[in-house]
């Protein structure tokens, strides 16, 4: 067991969710790489200095370059918006020192490209961030797949679904300026990823991407434009030969956390909704007339992952015990320089997913992911 110094750049929703991990991970999984909040990177010093004393941070910062110089910090999570992740993945590869990056990887897919060639240069442990995935249902519903359970998946439908912008009068923010902060920026990198890894590449496909709301209040009540995009969908070919519907929404009514998938196959079927994440549902089509139907599983000690949190099924895991599994994955990266999943170049193929749909929206044609 050793001490690993550890710098996080971004103090937000994701800073802190990783902050937390970073702390809890040692005791939670046992590691041989014991985690240090060495160092945190926020906007403004006042503001770093706070988030460190609430955090547990030993030292702050307003300059990125600082956290990555430092001898000390031996390894960086970049938690920041997606603008600046590049540089800093650069700058930490050029010294040596393992880089987890939330998703999506870059802030396009050049970005992406260029990331994945500095991190495959350097030599060094490269992780991209999607924690659902990693829930134990997903984690169950990957090797149900994989060991044919369900035969041959002939059809898959996902979906990142949630309401924080359905009211049209919600005022304009960051969030509303810019195509990389548009839902398929944001929401879609996700459940994209989260299809890659249960049915694995996709061939082609045909994208649809629309903004409903064109303009919000800004601070003072004036309309203000909105420059990206509310909903998004897309039809695909996946390279196994099934079919596949994807659809992503910041304005889903009523949706929280619809981060949500069905796989049908010719044995059987499954369905997943991450806002009752501890569970799976699964069908198997060999049942008797009369026992046919959806069978629900509560995910317990003997699914991935769960046991080091809870010994009781149906108890559950959280949205934080997810953030924890991703820092067991990187430290373990770290420890044994073999490449953990999903890496950067993993990252690159959700970019790359993303700039086949924005092809196809504009040329309006179904577009090969080989010309991408």
């Amino acid at each position: 067991m050793r001490n690993l110094g550890i710098g996080i750049v971004g103090g937000g929703y994701m800073g802190k969710a990783h902050a937390v991990a970073l702390q809890a991970v040692g005791a939670v999984f046992d590691t041989a790489l014991r985690p240090v909040c060495e160092m945190i990177c926020t906007t403004t010093e006042e503001g770093a200095k706070e988030k460190a004393r609430a955090l547990g941070f030993k030292r702050s910062t307003a300059a990125w370059r600082t956290l990555v110089e430092d001898p000390v910090v031996e390894a960086i999570v970049i938690a920041s918006p997606q603008a600046f992740h590049r540089d800093i993945a650069l700058a930490a590869f050029e010294r040596g020192k393992p880089v987890f990056c939330e998703k999506p990887l870059g802030a396009g897919l050049e970005d992406s490209r260029v990331m994945v060639a500095a991190a495959e240069r350097s030599g060094c442990a490269n992780m991209t961030g999607f924690n659902y995935i990693r829930t134990p249902a997903s984690q169950l519903a990957r090797q149900i797949i994989a060991s044919g359970e369900v035969g041959e998946v002939t059809y898959f439908r996902g979906e990142h679904t949630e309401d924080f912008l359905s009211d049209p009068e919600a005022p304009a923010s960051w969030r509303t300026q810019g195509r990389a902060n548009g839902t398929m920026g944001d929401l879609a990198p996700h459940m994209i990823n989260g299809a890659l890894a249960l049915m694995g590449p996709i061939e082609s496909l045909m994208a649809d991407i629309e903004t409903v709301h064109g303009s919000r209040p800004d601070s003072g009540g004036s309309p203000e434009t909105v420059t990206n995009d509310d909903h998004g969908q897309f039809l695909c070919r996946f390279e196994n030969g099934a079919m596949g519907m994807l659809y992503f929404s910041r304005i889903a009514t009523g949706r929280k956390m619809g981060y949500a998938y069905e796989v049908f196959g010719t044995k059987g079927a499954l369905r997943f909704d991450q806002e009752d994440q501890n569970a799976l549902w699964l069908y198997k089509g060999d049942a008797a007339g009369d026992r046919q139907g959806y069978t629900k599983i509560l995910t317990g000690a003997e699914h991935p992952d769960y046991v080091h949190f809870c010994l009781g099924p149906g108890h559950g895991t959280g949205y934080q015990d997810q953030i924890i599994i991703e820092a067991r994955d990187f430290l373990r990266a770290i420890e044994t320089g073999d490449a953990v999943w999903p890496t950067f170049r993993d990252g690159m193929e959700v970019n790359r997913v993303i700039a086949a749909a924005w092809a196809s929206q504009e040329e309006r044609r179904w577009v090969s992911l080989n010309s991408i």
